[in-house]
């Protein structure tokens, strides 16, 4: 029988599958347990919106047909939410995990380099590596991005350079003043790829951080920049997969034909345009998320476990030995995700959950440790 991993692409050959957090059902089946509670994946604790169920249950009957291959309501939803963009502006995508690899794909050759830091979201060094790309990994800085050493690390052959902001598993973030320096000074045949899955947690005017960039307001004076962002967080859909791309027409225009037709579902597409216009939800996911990340820091204070400070909806905690430590989470039905394949092997990151998921967690985490 042929060796079919030989006959791989270079790149994939070497590659490792993601690595999701554990399903709850997974748990079930090895430990016989029956009351799980999943904080490992960064998801919405309290459910999607109400009124996203309502036109998901009004619309079954579209399960039988197509999708609109180019979005065109999502997108308009999209450009009178931000003012600052167009229709002509968006690239739809199946979660921006999706976006994120037609960007890859577009711009990259296997003579390029791509650059994006230590303990940076894992679908980097993915799509990198699928491609056969060169890997350029700049050290972090205080668990964060050093956007110096990554203008620094920028070649004549670098093509794409990745910044998470905020980021994924950490929780830091850019500012508004190092951002623009860093977009003004990398060379125009690099394109930026802004990276805000988070970004309603980080910038609401309520809860949010002060200065904290909004990469949309920044697209017109950077043609080089891609901002992405993402349903699957604060807008609770992470199960319908729908993420999106905005860019300038030329740009946009060459992901699109990247794109695979349909990448997003019938149903997603109904989903999404309805939660961008429930703010009421979204105004509540964040106020919950900035009041359980209190809850959870304080009890990991209480407890002496070092943490990284996070504007995300989840953070990272130092514990004596991870793998115990979540392995014995696992047994009281906590379900947390480890980050050793991120380098940060005495590290296990939370979401934030529902208050008393949280409690539970913090309850089971002193017995764990």
């Amino acid at each position: 029988m042929n060796d079919f991993v030989k006959l791989a692409v270079r790149g994939v050959q070497a590659l490792q599958p993601y690595q999701p957090g554990k399903p709850i059902a997974e748990l079930e089946r090895e430990y016989g347990l029956s009351s799980i509670i999943k904080l490992a994946s960064n998801e919405n604790p309290l459910g999607s919106s109400p009124r996203v169920v309502d036109v998901l249950q009004s619309n079954l009957e579209e399960l039988t047909l197509y999708p609109d291959g180019n979005g065109f309501e999502l997108k308009q939803a999209l450009a009178a939410k931000y003012t600052n963009i167009s229709s002509d502006n968006i690239t739809l995508g199946n979660g921006s995990n999706d976006v994120l690899e037609i960007i890859a794909r577009a711009f990259v050759n296997k003579t390029d380099s791509v650059i994006y830091s230590e303990y940076a979201f894992a679908v980097y060094p993915i799509v990198t590596q699928a491609i056969g790309a060169t890997a350029i990994v700049t050290p972090a800085k205080d668990w964060g991005h050093d956007l110096t050493a990554m203008l620094a690390a920028v070649t004549n052959n670098t093509k794409l350079v990745f910044i998470a902001n905020p980021n994924n598993p950490t929780g830091t973030w850019v500012n508004t003043k190092t951002l623009q320096q860093f977009l003004e000074s990398v060379p125009d045949h690099v394109i930026v790829v802004l990276d805000e899955a988070y970004f309603e947690f980080a910038s609401h005017p309520d809860y949010g951080v002060k200065d904290y960039p909004d990469g949309l307001a920044l697209l017109k004076q950077f043609g080089n920049l891609i901002v992405t962002r993402t349903f699957s967080k604060a807008y609770g859909l992470a199960g319908l997969r729908v993420g999106y791309a905005v860019a300038n027409p030329q740009i946009t225009n060459i992901l699109n034909r990247v794109r695979q037709p349909f990448n997003v579902n019938a149903l997603a597409l109904k989903a999404a345009e309805v939660a961008l216009s429930d703010d009421a939800y979204l105004d509540a996911s964040v106020q919950l998320n900035s009041e359980q990340m209190t809850l959870i820091t304080d009890g990991l204070q209480a407890l002496d476990l070092p943490f990284i400070p996070s504007v995300g909806n989840f953070v990272c905690f130092k514990v004596v030995d991870a793998n115990s430590c979540y392995e014995n989470l696992l047994k009281e039905g906590i379900i947390v995700r480890p980050v050793g394949n991120y380098g940060m092997q005495d590290y296990l990151r939370v979401s934030v959950g529902t208050k008393d998921e949280n409690q539970r967690f913090l309850s089971a985490l002193k017995k764990a440790i």
